[in-house]
């Protein structure tokens, strides 16, 4: 008898650490396949968040800026032609133009507050 429950005993244990290595098994593969979807997730919210980035900020801010190289050629254009008026001598505009530049070359070297 005790023979037999010797076998018995065995044979629980292989059949136990058979169902153990079994589990162990099929557990890896459905962790490996939640990280994947987890990547395949993160992947489409960056996709996401790339796409609304660029329809919110990048494009708007694009616009602008074609927008404002326009008016600064048209306010270069016009500055250009500030030699040529017979009021020259006496433009406020380009005073004032000379003033900021003035301004703004003090600033950069630090002498302004």
């Amino acid at each position: 008898m005790n023979e037999w429950l010797n076998w018995v005993m065995g044979l629980l244990t292989l059949v136990a650490g058979g169902g153990w290595l079994f589990d162990r098994k099929r557990h890896r593969q459905e962790v490996e396949s939640i990280r994947a979807d987890n990547r395949q997730k993160d992947l489409d919210l960056s996709k996401d968040y790339v796409e609304s980035f660029r329809k919110e900020i990048a494009d708007p801010l694009r616009r602008e800026v074609r927008e404002l190289k326009k008016e600064v050629k048209k306010l270069n254009n016009a500055i250009g032609k500030i030699q040529d008026c017979p009021h020259a001598g006496d433009c406020p505009v380009y005073d004032e133009l000379q003033k900021q530049q003035a301004d703004s070359r003090a600033e950069e070297s630090g002498e302004a507050d």
